[in-house]
């Protein structure tokens, strides 16, 4: 088959790999109908060393089940299924606390012999645990938001419960990325009475508000701060979603939250200074990390299928596994938002 794999920084390829094949009884092998690049993607995008055997590519997935192990118990071939960006068991003591991200026997795509989502099949371990059948047929209209619930939509939830979002609070959202603006929607959903957007890419934010932002702060670093504080009385916001990782879009998270004030964390650290002093000064909560989407697959379902939340509008470019390599570049250079494959 053929599959997406980077061989260092800027330098992703699509080749020939092994055919995918059942190696455990609670394996299923899924052919992949829709993918999708993620901005985490572009961190070794950027940065990669160079690798000679390169390392396969992609964690957002739907697709047909081919193949099950004789262990698996809730699904069957034909079957279309929704795949979580981390593998779970499902049954160890962090899956039942709904923290799939930390399952004891679970794993990445791409990493430990699991292949990537970016390509023609995937052999999954821990099916049951980990697979979400869906109620739909692969050529439904509803695919791209239902894609968007194996990681960014989910991340942006989980983003806007780290930060407490409710009724009747001010939010605001750092970054106007796919997460970002699936923050916009999970605040929205939540209750939120105001959404501060935090960007300045003007196609992004115009999406941002369709998704129910009510102000936009272009500004960076100390005028960013000043202008949401202006925004919130001088108060600063009840919940704050940090959706970038960067050390600036970090300090400007804690800095705009209010005292007592909740920071909800999901974009993936990349070398950060945290002020320590000011935050512990003013009660401010820290929270999040990677989003245990099998958690919330379920919660969030019901709104895509009805049609109450539209996440799959942040793709804005589609294209095959040849194009993958361009969607890089694409993402990397600000021409796309977030690209979505069919292979």
């Amino acid at each position: 088959m053929r599959a997406t794999v980077m061989y260092g920084a800027g330098d992703v390829r699509v080749e020939n790999v092994p055919d995918p094949s059942l190696v455990e009884p609670t394996d299923a092998v899924v052919r992949v109908t829709q993918a999708a690049i993620c901005g985490s993607d572009l961190w070794p995008y950027k940065s990669m060393e160079p690798d000679p055997n390169g390392r396969r590519m992609g964690h957002e997935f739907i697709g047909v089940v081919d193949a099950v192990g004789s262990g698996v118990r809730t699904m069957k071939t034909g079957n279309l299924v929704l795949a979580p960006f981390v593998v779970s068991d499902g049954t160890c003591v962090f899956c039942q606390e709904g923290l799939q991200t930390s399952c004891l026997h679970g794993g990445r795509y791409g990493f430990d012999g699991v292949d990537g989502g970016q390509g023609e099949a995937v052999r999954v371990p821990h099916a049951d645990g980990t697979l979400v059948v869906l109620p739909v047929d692969e050529d439904d209209a509803l695919m791209p938001s239902l894609l968007t619930l194996s990681d960014v939509m989910a991340t942006g939830h989980h983003a806007a419960l780290a930060a407490q979002v409710g009724p009747d609070k001010a939010v605001a959202v750092v970054g106007d990325g796919a997460v970002g603006l699936c923050g916009v929607i999970a605040a929205r959903r939540l209750g939120a009475e105001r959404i501060i957007i935090l960007g300045r890419h003007p196609d992004r934010i115009a999406l941002a508000r369709e998704f129910g932002a009510t102000d936009v702060v272009s500004e960076r670093g100390d005028e960013a701060v000043e202008r949401v504080r202006e925004l919130t009385d001088g108060l600063g916001a009840h919940s704050v979603l940090e959706c970038v990782g960067l050390e600036q879009s970090t300090v400007t998270a804690l800095s705009i939250a209010r005292p007592g004030g909740a920071v909800g964390r999901v974009g993936v650290p990349q070398g950060e200074s945290i002020p320590n002093a000011p935050v512990f000064m003013e009660n401010v909560t820290i929270a999040g990390g990677p989003a245990p989407a099998r958690a919330y697959i379920e919660e969030l379902l019901p709104d895509v299928l009805e049609g109450r939340i539209e996440p799959g509008r942040v793709f804005d470019r589609a294209t095959d596994l040849d194009g993958v390599p361009d969607g890089y570049r694409a993402m990397n250079d600000r021409e796309a938002l977030k690209v979505l494959i069919e292979p």
